[in-house]
Parts: structure tokens; C-alpha cells; sequence
């Protein structure tokens, strides 16, 4: 972590990011999507009285995109706490460029810390535990969280470094597309950053291991990743083989401030 705040009082967060911020595949029950952000903004909400709260993030977004589509419209609503978590598209592409991530991050983090908001972000876990494809692109994603913490590093913002930690390379917290975390994965990473945010209430509690697991016979395992691999994996690819994203013809999750109460969950 780059480094920590004192508790504040907080009036306006805003997300920006790609479909981990919009809230994939943590079920609100009632059609749509909850998600750490939200989850965080309900935090903050709790420790505080209220809370302004903005979503921009649109799933398959990737870094420029975030930059180009989200970062304005995020600025002109003055946030005091901002988060940002993009990169994952980045990774998967064919044309993937470090470079260019590298100074789109840094530009988005530098704007929304000049206009007065503390920044939050976090490094993805090894996936290879989740996924075995994972190994694929495991350089990669190690090369961006490596840009996510030098860029963090040099603006200030704070950054959460879930790599460092084995309890979120743990499949019980991935979703069964194992491309998003579920409703435990989102809680963890918004307890995270709350702890990062000093908020009353958040400990380090978020990163403890989960029990262990039962064995897991191998002809069950097959079938997993078998199943994984028709209902999940191929669609993915071949998505992406016809340029296609599941953003197209989506907006902002919440494009407008909208207040956040104290709630019990």
C-alpha cells in the first residue's frame, strides 16, 4: 500500500473503471449489480451520516477508453475520494501496451489527486489458481500491477496489493466465470479499502485466509473446468476474436450523484 489517510469526512465519491467497479457478478437483487464500489460508498455512508455517490464504470472498458469517456465527467463532480481499477481488457488484447497504460494511469491519478480527491486502486491476485489459463497472460498481469504500483508510488494514491496476498487467489471468492469476484469477492476488496481509508470499523480482517477447502476428486475437477471452459471460456474468446465487447451499448453504471444513507448490511 502506497499509503494510508487519517479518517476524513468524505461528500463526494466517484468510481471509474471497467466492469469490476460496475459491480460484476455481485447480484443487488433486484436485477442489476452491487459491487465493492457500492459496497464501499455504503462504508463510507455508515462511518459518516451520508454520502454522495457516482458509478461511471462501464464493463469491457479499457484504460484509454476510462480515460477518454470517464475522467471528465468524473472531475466535474469534485470528488473527495475517487476509485480507480482498469487494466484487465488491457492485459487480454492483442496489442496490450505497457507503455501507454502506464502514462494513462498516472495522467487519471494525477487529475482527480490536483482536483483534491484521494485515489484508491489495487493490483490483481495470480490467476493461474483460478484459472489455468491464467498462466497465459500471469506476465501480464505482473507487469500491470507493477505499473499500478510504481504509477501510485509517484502520484500519491494508495494503492491495495491484492497480489501480496494468497487469500485472493482462492476460487470461493471468484465468480463461476472466474473473470469476476462474486458477492464475498466484492465484500473482501471493499473491506480493503476501507481499511485503507482509516474508516471506523475496517481492520486488516479482509485478508485472512478462508477455511480450508474440501478435496476435490479429480474426475470433479475435470468436469469443472470442462464446464468452465463451454459456458465461460470459449464465448469469452470468441468475443473477442470479432472485436466485440460486453460494454457495447452500454452507459454509466450511475452517471449522477445520488445520495448514499446508512444502512445495517
Amino acid at each position: 500500500m502506497s499509503r494510508a489517510v487519517s479518517s476524513s469526512t468524505f461528500e463526494r465519491y466517484v468510481a471509474i473503471g471497467d466492469s469490476s467497479t460496475e459491480g460484476l457478478n455481485d447480484p443487488d437483487g433486484a436485477g442489476g449489480y452491487r459491487g465493492w464500489a457500492n459496497r464501499l460508498a455504503e462504508h463510507i455512508a455508515r462511518s459518516q451520516g451520508s454520502l454522495l455517490y457516482a458509478n461511471l464504470a462501464v464493463r469491457g472498458r479499457r484504460m484509454r477508453q476510462i480515460l477518454d469517456q470517464q475522467l471528465e465527467p468524473a472531475l466535474a463532480m469534485r470528488p473527495d475520494v475517487a476509485t480507480l481499477f482498469a487494466g484487465t481488457n488491457d492485459v487480454v488484447a492483442t496489442d496490450f501496451d505497457p507503455g501507454a497504460v502506464r502514462r494513462d494511469l498516472e495522467q487519471m491519478q494525477q487529475r482527480l489527486i490536483a482536483g483534491g480527491a484521494t485515489v484508491l486502486g489495487f493490483t490483481l491476485p495470480d490467476l493461474a489458481p483460478v484459472m489455468p489459463v491464467g498462466k497465459w497472460v500471469s506476465v501480464r498481469i505482473e507487469t500491470l500491477n507493477q505499473i499500478f504500483r510504481t504509477t501510485s508510488e509517484s502520484t500519491g494514491a494508495i494503492l491495495v496489493d491484492f497480489a501480496a496476498h494468497p487469500m485472493a487467489s482462492d476460487r470461493r471468492i471468484w465468480h463461476r466465470d472466474r473473470l469476476h469476484a462474486n458477492a464475498l469477492g466484492h465484500e473482501r476488496i471493499a473491506a480493503a479499502l476501507a481499511h485503507a481509508l482509516r474508516l471506523p470499523g475496517a481492520d486488516s480482517s479482509w485478508k485472512d485466509p478462508l477455511p480450508p477447502e474440501p478435496p476435490v476428486g479429480a474426475l470433479q475437477r475435470f468436469s469443472q473446468e470442462a464446464s468452465w471452459i463451454a459456458r465461460y471460456f470459449i464465448p469469452w474468446v470468441w468475443r473477442h476474436l470479432w472485436g466485440r465487447s460486453s460494454g457495447d451499448g452500454r452507459g454509466p453504471k450511475q452517471p449522477a450523484l445520488s445520495e448514499v444513507l446508512p444502512t445495517d448490511r
